[in-house]
This record gives structure tokens, C-alpha cells and sequence, in this order.
């Protein structure tokens, strides 16, 4: 089960606003696990202004 402390883990240093493409490729450079690569990869395609509309996207 991925937790939202996981997902801001895994985007540490992110700079917004990111695109949905750029999100997943800081977290795959963080060597997040699959549980949250695969619900980082869920999320709606499109630009995200910061940390809270990404956990948002991924717990709903």
C-alpha cells in the first residue's frame, strides 16, 4: 500500500508546476518502488502545481 509520505519521497527536489511525464521520471531517478512508480503512473496526464495535486491525483 503506498502512503502519501511515500509519494513525497519519492519527488523530492521536484520543481513545479511538472507535467505528469516529468513526475514519474523524478521518481523513477529517486528509485521509488514499484508501488508508487505504478500509482504515479495512474495519475491524470497533465501539469501539476505542487506536491498536494499530485497525492490529490494519486489518493483522490
Amino acid at each position: 500500500m503506498v502512503s502519501p509520505i511515500d509519494i513525497q519521497k519519492a519527488l523530492s527536489g521536484m520543481d513545479y508546476p511538472a507535467s505528469k511525464q516529468d513526475i514519474v521520471a523524478r521518481a523513477e531517478q529517486e528509485g521509488a518502488g514499484d508501488e508508487v512508480l505504478e500509482a504515479l503512473r495512474g495519475i491524470e496526464d497533465r501539469e501539476y502545481e505542487g506536491p498536494s495535486g499530485v497525492s490529490s491525483a494519486v489518493f483522490g
